[in-house]
């Protein structure tokens, strides 16, 4: 097992909203909690500005390859993280002293990881959630999983942080912004100012719901795009599908008391363009795929990373129900990926609906 040692031994500060008006450039103790690309890219973009960061990972190939060769060979290969971010495979190292924790991963695991967490985080240190998705079952965002598990001490003192960002760009230095929501708004600024670098910028909310709808919802939407574009369709036909896709994300945004408006910006129609026509996107790469006739199974098989749009056309199609909002083509892809319906008849079926007004 890879290990983190702490020098010195000092002690957690409890951040308080004085400490919020900290300057921006003062350091900060982060624990980044998931080694995948984006963890280990926003691990790199946080030690770049000055801050204390360790990154835990489940894999102990991840970890050793990083604590040896600084390099994560199997989500992010050629790209050499700074000797300042250190590595352990120990949620307890990950979790002591931790001023800010940064959580990621698949959204059907965000809820036994920070589970097993929890015992190891003392105070109140500010909660980011960088994943993108909801939990199965229980249909809830990603801040809101954070909340149950960590208590109600930590109301306002949990963010969400989404918007157009592929892992590599982001380790390459190119320049990138993204959205922080956060109920509190000393929170929202306390985060802005941590990941702040020459390259990332970040812009404030408060609509936690309309951001983390947003972020789920768009992989959906580009597993469809894919789909299109896999067939052959068109850039007529994708523009039409990304277009009325953020219509319908924007009424169950609505429907969930979340502010349309949302959708138009960082982490919703900047991350549905990113995710729907990005020749990096996962999501996409899935619906190419099948467009073209794979099976589901062979394409998750062959994939290292997970394409939360799989599982989640499950969970927005029962916020949709729940809530009561029409989505057809979130619907049309939960048919496609979990009831083999063929995906000519999938966009046929789209395209063929009774005409209606746009607005």
């Amino acid at each position: 097992m890879v290990a983190v040692q702490r020098a010195g031994g000092n002690k957690l500060r409890l951040l308080t909203k004085c400490e919020n008006r900290r300057k921006d450039t003062e350091k900060m103790r982060v624990a980044v909690i998931g080694g995948g690309g984006f963890g280990t890219a926003l691990a790199k973009l946080l030690a770049e500005a000055n801050h204390e960061v360790v990154l835990w990972c489940h894999s102990r190939e991840v970890a050793r390859a990083i604590y040896e060769r600084r390099e994560n060979l199997q989500y992010l290969p050629g790209v050499l993280l700074p000797e300042t971010v250190r590595v352990t495979q120990s949620l307890a190292e990950a979790g002591r002293d931790s001023e800010m924790l940064v959580a990621m991963g698949p959204s059907h695991v965000m809820r036994s990881v920070v589970e097993q967490l929890r015992p190891h985080v003392h105070g109140t240190p500010i909660l980011v959630s960088a994943a993108k998705g909801i939990e199965e079952k229980t249909y809830k965002r990603m801040t809101e999983v954070l909340l149950d598990v960590f208590g109600g001490a930590f109301v306002g003192r949990i963010a969400a942080l989404s918007g157009p960002s592929f892992a590599r760009e982001i380790a390459a230095g190119m320049p990138t912004a993204v959205t922080v929501a956060a109920v509190e708004p000393a929170t929202c600024h306390l985060v802005q100012s941590a990941f702040r670098t020459p390259t990332f910028r970040t812009y404030s909310s408060s609509d936690v719901v309309g951001v983390e709808i947003g972020g789920s919802a768009k992989n959906v939407l580009a597993i469809a795009t894919g789909v299109s574009d896999g067939i052959g369709l068109g850039s007529s036909s994708r523009a039409a599908l990304i277009t009325r896709g953020v219509a319908e994300i924007g009424r169950l945004v609505a429907a969930m008391h979340g502010d349309p408006r949302t959708v138009s910006g960082l982490s919703g129609l900047g991350d549905i363009v990113l995710t729907c026509t990005g020749e990096l996107s996962r999501n996409r790469t899935v619906g190419i795929r099948i467009g073209r006739g794979e099976h589901l199974s062979d394409i998750l098989a062959s994939m290292k990373m997970v394409a939360e749009g799989v599982r989640n056309s499950i969970s927005v199609c029962e916020l949709a129900k729940q809530t009561g909002t029409e989505m057809p083509i979130a619907e049309q892809v939960r048919q496609l990926l979990h009831e083999h319906k063929p995906a000519r008849q999938v966009l046929d079926e789209f395209m063929s609906r009774e005409s209606k007004p746009e607005f």
